[in-house]
């Protein structure tokens, strides 16, 4: 009878820690994606009104990457503090950042109204976004995969990554109706209605977190390390001296999924437009794709239980190489028809076959006494380095080829495609095996298990 309530007890936490994570994920993604649309059609126009139009997008979409940048701190502070207070408290920090951050973008002069503060206000805005992200993304990851059985790790962690284009549908839904405000009313304040509304999201899912409980995992891990007299280094430091292999593995891998993902949601919105697409339909495009993206995800976190995290990934990195040329082909065309199946060739197929199971794949890389610092920081650099930075570089691209050379774009992103293929095929596979709870120390080197051990000889 009681074996019986404790396991109803477990199920009843992992749906609550899924639906916090989700939430949380939601939340993130919502902000991403408005900041990504504002980024694109907004801050040129108020922000960096001295500029030309190019100069002006470029410095928009370089706001963008600050906050990119911003993560990997995140990543380090609050991964640590993670691995040593819990991922649940960590969390709850992370949460009240985002939605206060972005709460405040909302209420932002422009450069007309204070000049030059204006854009130096959202720059410190977005570092602190970015900061936060960077503890939350790990944090909301682990919630779940570690509250979940080992056969169903893939579908629990996929389901709190369909948060992203819950998200972003949500961002779209909410800014689309103030989009069709005439322009001068939509660069006034119509823009900032959805930034504030980050408020609210915030506080629902503040209500849900607070009441899931610690993961078993890491009370497990946190018993193991008090039967030793704790923790004997900081767990940055235990990360990168005994997992460089899988922080390597990690990064070259997520620039693709990651790339992708800002790909559509920034630089294929803005370039639809520029290719004569209306604003609205554009926005239309994205918010249908990213529909499909909810269901496709946790599709392919629960096909990843059964057959592995790699085979997916790597259709997903060939799909990239191969479709990336047709997507700009088809966004060139002016029927909507032809828009719509370009942002759903980027998301809901190639960045969802790909990012649906990536996040699983980097946190079965690392033990659970430095899981958040080893997984933060990994998806946190190829975060920066993807998705941060990839709207940029393809924005100078273009500009660099004055727009007449949009294949310079697609080479960018096929290559990126082609450095995480050959991660995924070089990496090891973990899915079917259990997880160790603690990393190898140099007073304690049998403790770890033979698997974990082997991991740190081979690049995983």
């Amino acid at each position: 009878m009681t074996q019986s309530i404790d396991a109803q007890e477990r199920e009843k936490q992992k749906r609550r820690a899924i639906l916090a994570s989700y939430l949380g994920t939601t939340l993130e993604y919502y902000d991403f994606l408005l900041y990504g649309i504002a980024a694109a059609l907004v801050f040129p126009k108020i922000f960096f009104v001295t500029l030309d139009p190019f100069a002006a997008t470029l410095s928009s979409f370089a706001t963008f990457a600050v906050g990119y940048f911003a993560r990997p701190l995140g990543a380090i502070v609050f991964g640590h503090y993670g691995d040593r207070i819990g991922r649940k408290n960590v969390l709850v920090v992370t949460l009240v950042m985002m939605g206060v951050a972005s709460t405040l973008i909302g209420l932002l002069p422009t450069y007309a109204q204070v000049g030059v503060l204006a854009p130096v206000l959202l720059v410190l805005l977005r570092l602190m976004q970015g900061i936060a992200m960077g503890g939350e993304w790990g944090g909301a990851t682990l919630m779940s995969m570690e509250h979940a059985k080992p056969k169903g790790r893939g579908l629990a962690v996929s389901l709190v990554s369909a948060g992203g284009p819950t998200g972003a549908v949500l961002g779209t839904l909410v800014m689309t109706p103030f989009s069709l405000l005439p322009s001068e009313q939509f660069l006034s304040w119509g823009w900032r209605v959805p930034f504030l509304i980050s408020a609210l999201l915030m506080v629902v899912g503040l209500l849900i977190r607070v009441r899931v409980t610690e993961t078993p995992e890491y009370e497990a891990a946190r018993k193991a390390q008090a039967a030793k007299g704790g923790p004997k280094a900081i767990p940055l430091v235990t990360v990168l001296r005994y997992n460089k292999g899988q922080i390597l593995s990690g990064v070259l891998g997520g620039l693709a999924p990651l790339s992708f993902s800002t790909f559509a949601a920034a630089f294929l919105l803005n370039y639809a437009v520029e290719s004569g697409h209306t604003r609205t339909s554009a926005l239309l495009a994205m918010t249908v794709a990213n529909f499909f993206n909810i269901f496709t995800l946790p599709m392919f976190g629960a096909l990843s239980d059964r057959v592995g995290r790699r085979p997916l990934m790597l259709t997903g990195a060939i799909a990239g190489i191969v479709l990336i040329w047709p997507i700009f082909l088809l966004v060139q065309q002016p029927s909507f028809g032809a828009l719509l199946l370009a942002m759903v060739l980027a998301m809901p197929v190639i960045q969802a076959l790909m990012g649906g199971v990536f996040n699983t794949w980097i946190s079965e890389k690392f033990a659970a006494d430095v899981r958040y610092s080893g997984i933060a920081l990994t998806f946190q650099i190829a975060s920066t380095l993807g998705a941060g930075l990839s709207p940029l570089i393809a924005a100078a691209l273009l500009a660099a080829s004055g727009g007449k050379h949009p294949e310079w774009v697609a080479i960018y992103f096929g290559g990126i495609c082609v450095v995480s293929a050959i991660a995924y095929w070089l990496g090891n596979e973990r899915f079917d095996k259990e997880l160790a709870t603690h990393t190898v120390e140099d007073d304690a080197p049998a403790a770890v298990p033979s698997g974990h051990q082997e991991s740190r000889k081979q690049m995983a």
